[in-house]
């Protein structure tokens, strides 16, 4: 995952948030809980899934890959960007890049990183289809490549760990 390219010259439906980490964000060392980074990471990609399937009937049912690489401290200025990397029949594969930094400046750094799948529900809570989305360029092409080779590594440690309780 750390070596896909994310540009601006990707096409893909994106979602940008900002905002300061605020003080209940953090422990008492200063630095923001993993599970209050977790929590921008599923809020941006749902923002991401609602304006996909113009529904907020969408659930997350995966979360993997996060990478924590650096701390956010209190006050520090957060951008969680959010970009669909291919759907499924009812599915949405969403890539969430957290950066943070001075809010005195516009140099913010990579902090964390995951892929969250989203599925939109009908009423009674059962998936439904999801509109399909079409890379636009070659970017796009080989980050939904990316998106389905992780898919595949997912089938295979399915099956391997079933087979381990046989």
């Amino acid at each position: 995952m750390r070596d896909q390219r994310y540009t601006e010259a990707g096409t893909a439906p994106r979602v940008l948030l900002r905002f300061l980490a605020a003080p209940t964000d953090v422990n008492w060392g200063g630095k923001v809980h993993g599970g209050a980074v977790m929590r921008w990471i599923d809020e941006a990609a749902h923002v991401l899934a609602t304006q996909w399937t113009h529904s907020a009937s969408n659930v997350a049912v995966y979360a993997g890959g996060v990478r924590f690489y650096q701390p956010l401290r209190i006050g520090d200025l957060v951008e969680v960007e959010a970009r669909l990397l291919y759907t499924g029949n009812s599915s949405m594969h969403i890539s969430v890049h957290v950066r943070s930094g001075d809010p005195s400046t516009t140099t913010v750094k990579l902090t964390t990183h995951c892929l969250i799948i989203f599925v939109p529900l009908d009423n009674r809570g059962r998936p439904i289809q999801t509109a399909p989305w079409i890379p636009g360029n070659d970017e796009d092409d080989a980050l939904q490549r990316h998106a389905q080779s992780l898919m595949q590594l997912r089938r295979l440690l399915g099956e391997s760990a079933a087979a381990g309780t046989e």
